[in-house]
């Protein structure tokens, strides 16, 4: 059995690190309408700290990519944007009560992306109350698996969060089948360089794929030589 270079594929990491750097893009895509209404110019700010205020006392679930962001609206408001990822990959009982919890130290809006494979788990509401009062939060939700049945627009979508989530999908459409995994990372790698991006985006965009769709050691040493003959073919030697 070839050796493989990490036994499990790790969805956190990369998820945090597109996020940083791809917020408006991210947005763009799966929240369009929350897109339209920020005013980019002013760019938009990593909240670190408060997020860690904004989180205590909730409880956190094993993998997910959280993030607290900062950004500007139109009209010269601020408002915060706290983008949970779930990548656990697995129904979570207290999923609605942990997305509560995060907006009761001060307004936060709220977005859910869950990337696990159980079509009907779809958690939007949460709440409490009774005789008449009651406290409730809900949220929007994206489900990656809504985008499994139209991989060819993921493909010609310019939206580098397109290929994050092309990413996502294959990795857990492959997880048996090793080869199959090498010809589609190598797939969306050339659509790297069929995309409009700049040569610093298909680097970056490279990492993430890289991160996301492991292969064994034997598998990715030919899907090195793959690139680098492709690199000389295009004579673009970015990567």
């Amino acid at each position: 059995m070839a050796k493989r270079r990490a036994a499990t594929a790790d969805y956190d990491s990369p998820w945090k690190v597109a996020l940083h750097k791809y917020l408006r893009s991210f947005l763009e895509f799966f929240f369009p309408e929350i897109h339209a209404d920020l005013d980019w110019t002013r760019g938009y700010e990593a909240l670190d700290k408060e997020f860690q205020q904004v989180v205590r006392g909730a409880q956190v679930g094993k993998q997910v990519a959280d993030m607290l962001f900062k950004v500007w609206l139109k009209d010269g408001g601020e408002c915060w944007l706290f983008i949970h990822v779930e990548v656990q990959g697995s129904y979570e009982k207290d999923f609605s009560r942990r997305m509560f919890d995060y907006n009761t130290n001060r307004e936060v809006v709220s977005l859910a992306v869950l990337c696990d494979e159980r079509p009907d788990w779809r958690p939007a509401a949460f709440g409490y109350g009774r005789w008449g009062s009651r406290t409730e939060i809900t949220f929007p939700v994206i489900k990656l698996l809504d985008y499994a049945d139209d991989l060819e627009s993921l493909e010609r979508n310019e939206n580098p969060f397109a290929v994050v989530v092309l990413a996502h999908l294959k990795t857990q459409a492959t997880r048996r089948d090793a080869a199959r995994r090498r010809a589609w990372k190598f797939r969306l790698v050339k659509g790297l360089y069929e995309r409009k991006l700049t040569k610093d985006d298909i680097r970056e965009l490279f990492r993430l794929l890289d991160w996301i769709l492991i292969l064994p050691d034997d598998l990715e040493e030919a899907f090195r030589e793959d690139i680098q003959q492709y690199e000389r073919e295009k004579r673009m030697p970015y990567l």
